[in-house]
């Protein structure tokens, strides 16, 4: 069905993916690097979906193909072997739900976002927002870089290159939504967490307003502590300036004037009576004294 009988042909048992050979979702360039490098003749050559977990299992980082040659990666020629031999969709939902390798995770979702329907590449990544961890990356100038699996998922689900392949026609989440393909919006592992800190601040909120005296149920609250409730937090008037005092012995520069025609302190806080009194007392000492001296 898909030519000469030898190594580097497609499955017999394989169906056409996207209208072609499923080998030819990989440029025919990187197709030729990956049948004459050394790992696919030694490691890939008469591997099954059942053996090919193992070599998954022994993937160190994920890339395309780096240095000046462009040398393919292990991970890119098992792309291509499994483009190959074409697994069951079981076992490829069985590598994306690995949570022991990551790197087997890494290799089923890539698989199937170059294979897969478009509901169902959303189905089985969008899962994968909520892995955090860390994966190698080879780059094209052969270093490495680290980058997250939700990282990787955003990838595949947004761009239209990924591990030097062009990825097929992916359409927007919403408008599969809008055809019915999926059901509802995609729903955070975080949204679960922020509802529920929100009905725990609305619930102390509510606590806070209804909120009453002591003995208010009881109808034991007088006007007096209702004013003062209703009144709280009101800025109180400040209080009048204290009296001049006496600096140093002497008086201040704004009472030494008034220091002869101020009365005493002492009669003025007496009753009038006896203030009559003190300045009739006053008046004869004063007559005795201007005897004297005459």
């Amino acid at each position: 069905m898909w030519g000469k009988n030898s190594a580097n042909v497609t499955d017999t048992d394989a169906i056409s993916l996207h209208g072609t050979n499923p080998q030819h979702l990989i440029e025919k360039i990187l197709r030729s690097k990956i049948y004459n490098h050394a790992y696919w003749k030694e490691h890939c050559f008469g591997l099954t979906a059942e053996s090919l977990v193992d070599k998954a299992m022994e993937i160190q980082y994920i890339g395309g193909t780096y240095g000046g040659i462009r040398e393919p990666t292990t991970f890119i020629q098992l792309m291509l072997k499994m483009l190959q031999i074409q697994p069951e969709k079981e076992i490829v939902v069985e590598f994306i739900k690995n949570e022991d390798y990551k790197y087997v995770r890494a290799l089923g979702a890539f698989y199937l976002r170059l294979t897969g329907r478009p509901a169902e590449v959303y189905q089985y990544l969008e899962p994968l927002y909520n892995d955090y961890r860390k994966l190698r990356r080879r780059l094209s100038s052969g270093e490495y870089a680290l980058v997250h699996m939700d990282e990787l998922v955003e990838e595949l689900l947004r761009e239209d290159y990924a591990f030097d392949i062009a990825l097929p026609h992916l359409p927007k989440r919403i408008a599969l939504e809008g055809s019915g393909m999926i059901k509802g919006p995609r729903r955070s592992a975080l949204e679960d967490e922020i509802e529920a800190e929100i009905e725990e601040s609305g619930e102390g909120e509510e606590e806070e307003e209804g909120l009453v005296p002591d003995g208010a149920e009881d109808g034991e609250v007088d006007e007096d502590d209702a004013k003062a409730s209703r009144s709280k937090g009101k800025t109180q008037p400040r209080p009048p300036p204290p009296p001049p005092t006496r600096d140093g012995g002497g008086l201040t520069a704004s009472t030494a004037a008034n220091v002869d025609t101020e009365p005493r302190k002492a009669d003025r806080e007496l009753p009038l009576r006896d203030r009559d009194l003190r300045e009739r007392e006053r008046d004869l000492d004063s007559r005795d004294r201007r005897r004297d001296r005459e």
